[in-house]
């Protein structure tokens, strides 16, 4: 009975926090030059001011919250940025765009092998990725953006499209968080202005841990900054204790991009 009482409890509260974050990030569309109209969730800075300028995160999801109810989207990673002392302390714009069901970030299709060096290593950028592009370049246009402070995070399939947005644009991110992701390494021998720091379970059974080792020692010799956690025992879901980690927000909205 007493377990019973903790389950249903669990989805109240579960419910009840999928309900704030559903009011706080506002849908949006926005309608591509191509006619597509790519789905969207975005956050505001609680209160804006006119005489500052904010930073800006991208947030790319997995494959399992694909769909076209800007909605799913939200399942991992939004909550982290409405904690109160995070919108106090950090205040940003973050974007969270909706992969269409029969789409992926980064590949056309989900790759056959997601071992490092059987990956995609030359292909045309996405129709999907296309479009965020598009989306981001609207809000770097907005006044109030700081261009030395966009971010991009991203778990799983995200974290792929994390990587291939800051190979394709090498100058335009400050801070890269892929999470349990993969990308074939010679992909980033040119990917040297953006910090990352990337995380991955040792246990993941979906995306091959060594998908990030050889990501993390491919920038390290590209002479990127970069750090890598690992955690011992954790399977695919490692956006969680990653998301948890004390210094996240603190670590993220440090990174600047350096004027050249």
């Amino acid at each position: 009975m007493k377990q019973l009482f903790a389950f249903i409890l669990f989805l109240c509260v579960s419910c009840s926090s999928f309900a704030q974050q559903l009011t706080a990030y506002t849908p949006e569309q926005y309608h591509c030059s191509n006619g597509d109209t790519l789905l969207y969730r975005l956050l505001r800075p609680e209160t804006e001011q006119v005489s500052r300028t904010y930073p800006l995160v991208l947030f790319l999801h997995g494959a399992g919250e694909r769909g076209n109810d800007n909605a799913k989207q939200l399942t991992h990673g939004s909550q982290m940025f409405l904690n109160p002392a995070t919108r106090e302390q950090y205040p940003a714009y973050v974007l969270m765009p909706q992969c269409p069901a029969d789409a992926y970030w980064a590949y056309i299709g989900r790759p056959e092998s997601l071992q490092p060096y059987q990956m995609p290593i030359n292909q045309p950028i996405t129709k999907i990725l296309t479009d965020v592009k598009e989306l981001l370049d609207h809000y770097l246009a907005l006044p109030q953006i700081d261009k030395s402070r966009i971010y991009i995070v991203g778990l799983s399939m995200g974290a792929m499209g994390t990587y291939d947005l800051t190979i394709r644009f090498p100058e335009l991110f400050a801070a890269a968080v892929p999470i349990c992701g993969t990308v074939h390494p010679d992909r980033l021998k040119a990917v040297r202005h953006t910090t990352f720091r990337i995380f991955h379970g040792d246990a993941d059974s979906v995306v091959p841990v060594d998908g990030s080792r050889q990501a993390y020692k491919a920038l390290k010799k590209a002479g990127a900054t970069v750090r890598y956690t690992e955690f011992p025992g954790c399977d695919h879901g490692s956006w969680n204790p990653a998301f948890n980690t004390p210094d996240f927000m603190e670590w993220l909205f440090r990174q600047r991009k350096s004027r050249r």
